[in-house]
């Protein structure tokens, strides 16, 4: 059985409440029921699940999920050791053992062949067969399964089959309303208010450009990114090109509208 003390989250990470998603949250987790995140790149769905893990004094254990990944990346395969063989658990098996709760980051980013071993998981039998290893393993009373995509990104080859979305209750994030997510900036980077303010007005310029050029706005964490160098003493116009303006586009034209919007607001 693995060591739940290093999947516990010790310090309380910094979560700016926005509606009633944490009361929700916490009565899905009273009924274990699985839950589905959505919402935009950087918008805190992460941060969010880290701190309700905390809030719950629950294990978290979070996998990244990504086209190459397979069912035995999550469940787990035999390996090779002096001895012979023996046994690894993969990190949605161990946290079916553990009881704690298992977050599936980008989802839709995993095959859909791989995404149907969590089935079993998230209805009435809380089950994860291992069939390699002639083993079923019941969940612990207290594990949870959360999955977290971007429905910016959904196309036909990239979503989730509805025999999986409808096993799971969702919920909705965006941004934050500038107000709170200039106080966001301010209290994550150290930089001043009004500064942080700035940052917002140029992220909202940007994202009024989603689907004219733009697949995405910049996302609080970019944000964030900005502020930290502007802390660090860094011009703030150059601070906005590295964390805001070049990451999101390669395209001349869209670079030059984003970098106007910096100059507005830093010289």
């Amino acid at each position: 059985m693995s060591d739940t003390s290093q999947y516990m989250i010790t310090q309380e990470p910094y979560y700016h409440k926005i509606g009633q998603e944490v009361e929700r949250y916490e009565a899905a987790y009273n009924v274990r029921m699985p839950v589905l995140l959505k919402g935009p790149t950087g918008c805190g769905k992460s941060r969010f699940v880290e701190y309700m893990a905390w809030k719950l004094q629950k294990p978290l254990i979070s996998v990244a999920c990504n086209e190459d990944m397979t069912a035995s990346d999550l469940v787990g395969r035999f390996l090779l050791d002096a001895t012979g063989t023996k046994w690894q658990d993969g990190p949605l098996t161990t946290a079916a053992r553990i009881g704690a709760i298992c977050y599936l980051d980008e989802i839709v980013e995993a095959r859909q062949d791989t995404t149907v071993v969590i089935h079993p998981l998230t209805d009435h039998r809380r089950q994860l067969p291992l069939e390699k290893k002639g083993e079923l393993v019941n969940a612990h009373p207290d594990f949870q399964i959360v999955i977290s995509y971007n429905p910016g990104y959904q196309s036909m080859m990239k979503d989730l089959k509805q025999s999986t979305k409808q096993r799971f209750g969702a919920m909705s994030f965006d941004y934050p309303p500038s107000e709170m997510e200039s106080e966001i900036i301010a209290h994550e980077t150290g930089v001043d208010r009004d500064t942080a303010e700035k940052l917002v007005q140029i992220a909202e310029r940007s994202r009024n450009l989603k689907g004219h050029g733009l697949d995405e706005g910049m996302s609080t964490r970019l944000l964030i990114y900005a502020g930290q160098l502007i802390a660090k003493g860094i011009n703030p116009a150059d601070a906005c090109h590295m964390a805001l303006v070049e990451p999101l586009t390669d395209d001349i034209d869209m670079r030059d509208t984003l970098g106007a919007a910096v100059g507005t607001f830093f010289t």
